[in-house]
């Protein structure tokens, strides 16, 4: 038995009455039956967001099918609407540098099938998880990188993101500025982990510099990349309270487990179109 096909519609508009009977009317319309759905009202920007799951009984319909059919309703309530089938799993590009705890993490919960990625190419400015990508038989490109050849070395990324059709790129603790330009390229397909803390501390070692404050609690933000260093719209974060007793070592380890926790969520959540940005925020339906 050929099993029905499933979609997602994802959108956002102006909020206004009816929205929910228009898009429920569509899908009836269609003969879809609804598995799951979730609605948010930001009264603050006055914008309606939502997301619905439903399945189809006509195997050959297809998402551009869909969205041609619902445009004229898109039109009229200045929505901006996306279809995705489940079962096309979102091409997923990793970038590394020398911390390997997150692409590990990814990994394996790939291979174990907890996300619904496929990850098609590892990239690195370095050599040091080359092994690591042949293990799970992943291509590993080293894109070595230097301020005299970072527009070079950017330009042969987006050239492996365009060959491999990425959908996604995950900076995976790389530790590599990207270029404003290369920013607005991947704008809302590319998400980021960092080290959160009160007060921040930026540069190398930074649960060392949290060890010598004596901060006593640590966590991790997973977000969006934009322009603005670090300040993306965020995804997920996770926090953890540490004490005096634990060393600099110590607070690294629960730092990189919540780095991974944190990411690995936003990028499940991304890959089952559960985000929606709003502004300089998002919202979730997890």
């Amino acid at each position: 038995m050929t099993s029905k096909p499933q979609f997602v519609l994802a959108l956002s508009c102006p909020d206004r009455p009816g929205i929910v009977h228009r898009v429920s009317g569509f899908l009836v319309e269609q003969g879809a039956n609804i598995l799951e759905a979730a609605q948010f009202d930001d009264v603050g920007t006055n914008r309606f967001f939502m997301r619905v799951q439903f399945e189809l009984g006509d195997v050959a319909t297809t998402a551009a099918a869909l969205h041609e059919r619902f445009a004229a309703t898109a039109q009229e309530l200045a929505m901006q609407a996306n279809f995705y089938p489940t079962a096309t799993r979102v091409r997923t590009l990793i970038m590394v540098s020398k911390q390997g705890h997150c692409l590990n993490d990814l990994l394996f919960r790939h291979k174990s099938g907890q996300l619904p990625i496929d990850i098609p190419a590892i990239v690195s400015n370095h050599m040091d998880y080359y092994q690591l990508a042949a293990s799970y038989n992943i291509p590993f490109f080293h894109l070595p990188v230097t301020p005299e050849t970072k527009l070079a070395q950017e330009a042969k990324l987006r050239e492996i993101v365009a060959e491999k059709q990425i959908d996604l790129v995950v900076l995976a603790r790389y530790m590599q500025v990207l270029s404003p330009t290369l920013c607005e390229h991947l704008a809302g397909r590319a998400i980021n982990i960092h080290h959160s803390f009160l007060p921040s501390f930026k540069g190398a070692r930074p649960y060392y510099q949290a060890h010598e404050r004596g901060v006593k609690l640590i966590g991790a933000t997973a977000h969006y990349v934009t322009t603005d260093l670090d300040e993306g719209p965020i995804i997920e974060q996770d926090v953890a309270r540490v004490n005096h007793s634990m060393s600099a070592e110590a607070l690294t380890e629960v730092g990189s487990d919540l780095e991974c926790r944190a990411l690995a969520r936003a990028v499940k959540w991304h890959a089952e179109h559960r985000v929606l940005v709003n502004g300089n925020k998002t919202v979730v339906f997890s």
